[in-house]
């Protein structure tokens, strides 16, 4: 079973993600590697403040590092965080395969289930 540093982590995480303009970002991170918070803002039909707003939530939850050069902000996609999540998926998947090969078993059998 996955262990999370700290028990808030994973639903920081998630609740974080579950916003479509704050996944889009981290998949526009992602895909470019760090970027201008200017240049990010140029993709969505809001002020710069509200992408900062978006930004900020995921700085809280270490999904991105923001860093300040000068009067440019740099963003920094963290995926060591989305691993977490991923770690998390993963071992659902696992449970969900046990359950499924169970079944597989038991219609195989003819859903006769001796024990």
């Amino acid at each position: 079973m996955v262990e999370y540093n700290n028990d808030n982590d994973l639903s920081e995480i998630l609740k974080a993600v579950s916003d479509t303009t704050r996944r889009s970002l981290l998949t526009q991170l992602c895909q470019q590697g760090t970027s201008r918070v200017t240049d990010l803002a140029e993709s969505y039909d809001m002020s710069l403040n509200g992408i900062s707003k978006h930004i900020k939530v995921l700085e809280k939850t270490g999904l991105v590092v923001r860093k300040t050069i000068g009067r440019t902000h740099w963003i920094e996609p963290k995926i060591e965080r989305v691993r977490l999540v991923e770690n998390w998926f993963k071992e659902l998947k696992s449970i969900w395969e046990l359950r499924l090969e169970k079944l597989d078993e038991i219609l195989k059998d003819g859903g006769n289930q001796n024990g």
